[in-house]
């Protein structure tokens, strides 16, 4: 089957991850994953959810969300639906596995991410592109004495698969996920799964086919960790 815009099966759309992409925020990032668009944030709180006052431990937490027009039609503004719930209690649970939050004592993160285009794999390239932000964030603590050593512990990135038309493909676009038999989000810390998520959209798949997804989505994600470490040498 030839995709829509002529990758192989086990390729990734280009990514591009520009740091420092807004004034404010301690992090920020602007994420392309082809035409999906994504603006990551941290923001650094030296307080702490009320539950967690007197742990000695930190905390990172997510928010996501969409513009109006990120979409090809208008969806009303800040409306919080039950997606976007699931969605950002995902980036906020990777994302705390990428960092030893022992280290961060009374110091939340709050990471926001804002879809200003959306084309497929935009919970995915919130991951991604959120993890950076994080680590500048992290950055900052470290240069204002805040903090004494990094709690990072591995990058964290995610990247979608599925299955299209009988075929496994990697990194799915709008238009192949909206056909997609069988849809999966995985997360990963390096070379270690942070998170699965599949769902038999339209059939089910068989112990080979999960296997296959999950090869290419290694694949995938180890090309997205050289990505971003290539954006942090930057």
């Amino acid at each position: 089957m030839a995709r829509i815009d002529g990758r192989a099966n086990d390729e990734i759309r280009p990514v591009i991850i520009k740091r420092n992409y807004l004034k404010h925020p301690e992090g920020s990032v602007l994420i392309c994953t082809g035409d999906t668009r994504v603006i990551c944030t941290a923001t650094v709180e030296e307080s702490v959810p009320s539950w967690l006052n007197g742990s000695e431990q930190g905390w990172v937490t997510a928010e996501y969300g969409m513009l109006p027009r990120a979409t090809n039609t208008r969806t009303s503004r800040n409306r919080v639906t039950g997606r976007s719930q699931e969605i950002q209690r995902l980036i906020g649970r990777s994302l705390r596995q990428a960092v030893d939050l022992s280290m961060l004592t009374d110091i939340q993160i709050k990471i926001d991410c804002d879809v200003i285009q959306a084309d497929g794999g935009t919970r995915t390239a919130s991951i991604t592109g959120a993890y950076i932000a994080l680590v500048d964030a992290i950055d900052y603590l470290l240069e204002q004495g805040i903090i004494v050593d990094s709690p990072i512990l591995g990058n964290v990135a995610a990247i979608s698969v599925g299955i299209v038309h009988g075929e496994v493909l990697l990194d799915l676009s709008y238009v192949e996920d909206s056909v997609a038999q069988v849809d999966m989000n995985i997360v990963m810390r390096d070379n270690t799964f942070v998170e699965v998520q599949g769902t038999g959209e339209e059939s089910t798949f068989t112990k080979a086919d999960l296997d296959e997804m999950l090869r290419l989505a290694e694949k995938g994600i180890s090309e997205l960790i050289e990505v971003q470490n290539q954006a942090l040498t930057d």
